[in-house]
């Protein structure tokens, strides 16, 4: 049962028990994966086998006692100018179509975000300046999950901007938007499904008419559940096909989260397969994520919604639903436990835009998310050279 020790002195002592449990396993884990024969893969190094064991786990701890709560946007507002923080206006005359029946079922509505800007500032050191002509920005999507994580300075994505700003040109700015966290029971229910996609929406605005980028100026992208939210959000301008909402230059995807029902299941499949090799598997078997998503839905939205599972297999998606969707690269890890949602999600992009217009990047032994961890060497540096050199061709 996710989240059982999350009630004080339980998850103290808990976690007080994890911390004695890992400095005793340790030695063990050395011993073991000093043998490149057991280790996940033969070709990793003992650092990376023992990374993997160590964050499955963390994760597992984490998911047995309580998530961090997300921190108000008030609190970055008190130091805007020092973390790179904007306001982000609601703007719910943009949510429209099925989206905004959704919407309207669930009770989100728009509401006030914001984000941060990584990357050049203007001379008085302040965010959110006019382009040049020849400059990019990358909208980008952090991940946890859906349930937890954060765009801020010192969070989890910062090798992955780090990482944008060093090989994706001279001439780029990242904003990262501080989109609604979803929860479900035993915590408070709040923010479900589309919550982060009308903040989404909003985000995509600011870019356009407050700060001044045109459309092929701007590359979408997230890792892992913010890759599932740059996905929607391509799909959304595509759809809605509103003439304040004009379809950007490209998307990046990094590890996206594509089948929260875990629908590839079964001998061979990534989930069977890949158990060991990725950190995941505590998060997308809990069912917490699909839990807080759905809200009030039907359970069997999980899986049969493409907005929120569009690699399942039992999503109820049809030919030319994924249409008019920017130029796409997939960024996967060969050992990914997700991996084989990310594969149906991208033959569906190329059936409905094309293969030519769907590019797909896998380095065979890459972890989950492997752009975030600086470690990740050789494959981290790898792939970003590629993501570059695509760049160029947009």
């Amino acid at each position: 049962m996710p989240f059982a020790f999350r009630r004080q002195p339980f998850s103290a002592v808990y976690t007080l028990c994890g911390v004695v449990y890992l400095l005793a396993a340790l030695p063990v884990w050395l011993i073991l994966e000093a043998l490149p024969s057991a280790r996940p893969r033969k070709s990793w190094s003992i650092k990376r086998a023992l990374f993997a064991r160590a964050a499955r786990f963390f994760i597992g701890v984490m998911w047995r006692t309580c998530l961090p709560a997300p921190i108000p946007l008030s609190k970055y507002e008190q130091n805007a100018k020092t973390l790179g923080f904007v306001s982000v206006d609601a703007t719910p005359e943009l949510i429209v179509g099925e989206i905004g029946e959704i919407a309207k079922q669930i009770r989100v509505k728009a509401e006030r975000t914001g984000g941060f800007w990584y990357g050049p500032r203007d001379p008085n050191g302040d965010v959110g300046q006019r382009p040049s002509p020849d400059e990019r920005v990358v909208y980008y999507f952090h991940g946890g999950g859906h349930v937890m994580g954060s765009a801020r300075p010192g969070g989890g994505s910062m090798p992955i901007f780090k990482g944008f700003l060093e090989h994706l040109g001279p001439n780029l700015r990242i904003f990262a938007l501080e989109y609604r966290i979803s929860s479900a029971a035993p915590f408070k229910p709040a923010n479900p499904f589309p919550a982060s996609l009308v903040d989404a929406v909003a985000g995509y605005r600011y870019l356009i008419e407050d700060v001044g980028f045109r459309p092929r100026q701007i590359i979408l992208s997230g890792d892992s559940a913010g890759g599932g939210i740059a996905f929607n959000l391509a799909r959304y301008i595509a759809t809605a096909k509103l003439p304040s909402l004009p379809q950007p230059a490209g998307l990046i995807l990094l590890s996206p989260t594509m089948d929260w029902a875990q629908t590839h299941t079964g001998p061979g499949s990534s989930m069977e397969r890949n158990y060991r090799s990725d950190i995941v598997h505590a998060i997308l078997e809990s069912g917490y994520t699909p839990r807080a998503l759905i809200g009030s839905l039907p359970e069997k939205t999980a899986s049969k919604s493409p907005w929120i599972s569009p690699g399942s297999l039992q999503a109820e998606w049809r030919l030319g639903m994924f249409s008019g969707f920017p130029r796409t690269v997939i960024v996967a890890g060969g050992a990914e436990y997700t991996l084989d949602g990310m594969h149906t999600a991208g033959d569906r992009l190329m059936e409905d835009n094309g293969k030519e217009n769907v590019t797909f990047i896998e380095p065979p032994d890459a972890l989950h998310d492997f752009l975030a961890m600086e470690f990740h060497e050789p494959e981290r540096t790898d792939v970003l050279k590629e993501l570059a050199a695509w760049m160029k061709t947009l």
